[in-house]
């Protein structure tokens, strides 16, 4: 990580949704680490990452849940929801079924995150271009038609990983500086780095509490 474990002004807590076996951890393990795991284990519950980028000039924490696809774990991944600032949402570009199931995993972010959260779509898996299932075009539309941004990436090769995490917080910056979040209150997954505030304690406390290695 740059910039030592307390050079930042905003935490931001991201999810990642989507199926098992589209690649959600090997995204996330490619985005912080800057390696890709070829035996990557399917996720049990959730899994956590931080890393530190900078945007507008501003040092941003990234805190990042990577959530189990499979079923048997969706009642205990939904509680990860609150409180996201980011929600990738995740498929695999070879794997029609996992495309198919996006409707599911969107009304999940839709009903349980706050109406401000940025959701990104990503087709994963890119460089296997000769095994493609889902066009480029029609996961454009999915996602021009629901609002969302999208971009498809390799975990594998590491081609636009950088690019969706950062983009992710650009946009969820714009909307810090459009004034559509607001800091004060605990669902916006948006924390000011500021150890005065006692609704920023409370927050600190309560993600101690659920596990977080703040």
């Amino acid at each position: 990580m740059s910039g030592g474990p307390y050079n930042y002004s905003y935490i931001f807590k991201y999810i990642i949704i989507g199926d098992m076996g589209v690649g959600k951890s090997c995204l996330l393990h490619q985005f912080t680490e800057k390696k890709f795991m070829a035996d990557c284990p399917h996720t049990i519950g959730v899994e956590f990452g931080t890393r530190i980028v900078e945007v507008s000039g501003q040092k941003i924490k990234l805190q990042i849940w990577d959530t189990a696809g499979q079923e048997r774990f969706r009642a205990v991944t939904r509680s990860y929801y609150r409180g996201a600032a980011g929600a990738l949402m995740v498929y695999d570009i070879t794997r029609r079924s996992t495309y198919n199931h996006l409707s599911s995993w969107l009304t999940d972010a839709r009903n349980l995150t706050n109406p401000n959260t940025v959701i990104f779509l990503i087709g994963n898996k890119s460089d296997l271009e000769g095994q493609r299932d889902v066009t480029y075009q029609e996961a454009k539309q999915f996602a021009d038609e629901n609002g969302l941004l999208f971009m498809e990436a390799s975990a594998k090769t590491g081609d636009n990983v950088e690019d969706v995490f950062i983009e992710t917080a650009k946009k969820i910056y714009q909307n810090i500086q459009d004034g559509n979040v607001d800091l004060n209150a605990a669902d916006t997954g948006v924390q000011l780095k500021n150890t005065t505030a006692p609704a920023d304690r409370k927050q600190t406390q309560q993600q101690k509490q659920d596990g977080c290695n703040c």
